[in-house]
């Protein structure tokens, strides 16, 4: 069984620590994605797991193994990065199988490797082509193929889609997907800053920041419940709105006053909230519509609309202390005039509460 252990896991660069005492397990045959902003520690926390980097503290096992000493070539992994690093002078059928060739593996074998490699990744009919023959889809996919041929205990993926434009990322997404499916006994892990290729590719999501690691949890598990401001507002595009309150009454549900005044009431219970303290209010844009009457959530002026045909984003100013707008997500094309007021709601269950350190006030 081939897991990742990472205990108390430190990087440091002289004086300056970047990466301050992981822990995290990762099973065997899990597809573990890392996200989070640039400078987070993704990248830096992948390297050492495939010992590009020295582990400066802690402990790091694959497969049960401490190998915070081993090479990378003996630690049983692969890694695809977010340059495709093909050689230009080779076939993609060599550029696969050279790997191989250099560990000195039969020649059977490395057939029967590359031509299996070729037909999960769709690339039985390039193996004879040059990489300049190809698209930066197809030469992706050749990176891929080129790890897959090693039959590694662990994958790793560095941003392996950054450089591709949208529809090939799209194409390319989709067929990571596919090897995973077709690797189950394989643990994947991958690097990323697209919340979108971490919530359709994931079994987990590990959310960095600053070096720690934020919350870890199933991608609609963090959706849902995000553990703090940090979570909530870097999952979900557009992000999470999020309003300064006051915790008004606390009990079956809880009470708070928004900026302005406007009382709401969450359906939320919780033993953490107190009566007087500050609080931050958070709604997911999709979670709003429209209101009837008096029954909303917010009142304010349109200043933004953006028609963008399966969705409408309306921007509603002036509700927030530093002027960050509201944001609303329709379905569909709504027709919403600058300058107008507007009122939206939702429902209470898709509320959210933090408290005056950003964790989440929990049901």
């Amino acid at each position: 069984m081939t897991g990742v252990m990472l205990k108390d896991i430190r990087k440091a660069y002289g004086a300056v620590e970047v990466i301050h005492g992981i822990d995290l397990e990762i099973r065997h045959g899990e597809f573990v994605v890392f996200v989070g902003p640039s400078g987070c520690g993704k990248s830096t926390l992948l390297r050492m797991i495939a010992g590009l980097e020295d582990i400066s503290g802690g402990t790091m096992t694959i497969g049960g193994e401490v190998v915070n000493q081993v090479p990378p070539s003996k630690r049983g992994i692969a890694m695809v990065f977010q340059s495709y690093a093909l050689y230009p002078h080779m076939s993609v059928y060599e550029n696969m199988a050279f790997g191989m060739r250099i560990a000195r593996r039969p020649k059977a074998e490395i057939d029967a490797r590359v031509r299996e490699a070729g037909e999960i990744l769709q690339l039985t009919p390039f193996l004879d082509r040059l990489p300049k023959a190809l698209s930066g889809g197809q030469r992706q996919r050749v990176a891929i193929g080129r790890a897959i041929c090693r039959n590694p205990k662990v994958f790793l993926f560095d941003e392996p889609l950054s450089n591709l434009d949208a529809a090939l990322r799209v194409a390319t997404r989709i067929e990571i997907a596919k090897l995973a499916e077709t690797m189950p006994e394989t643990t994947m892990i991958y690097v990323t800053h697209d919340q979108i290729e971490a919530m359709t590719l994931a079994d987990r999501i590990v959310v960095l920041s600053g070096g720690t690691i934020e919350q870890v949890g199933a991608p609609l598990e963090l959706y849902e419940r995000p553990a703090n401001l940090f979570v909530a507002r870097f999952i979900g595009s557009p992000a999470m709105n999020i309003l300064p309150a006051t915790i008004e009454e606390t009990g079956a549900t809880t009470t708070v006053t928004l900026a302005g005044g406007k009382a709401v009431t969450l359906d939320l219970a919780s033993d953490a909230a107190r009566k007087g303290e500050a609080a931050s209010f958070g709604v997911r844009p999709e979670d709003l519509r429209p209101a009837e009457g008096e029954d909303f959530l917010f009142e304010g002026k349109v200043s933004i609309v953006e028609t963008l045909g399966e969705v409408t984003l309306v921007y509603i100013e002036g509700l927030t202390a530093d002027d960050e707008p509201i944001i609303v997500k329709l379905a569909g094309t709504r027709s919403y005039e600058r300058g107008k007021t507007a009122r939206f709601t939702a429902e209470p269950k898709a509320l959210h509460l933090f408290d005056a350190d950003g964790q989440t006030l929990r049901r």
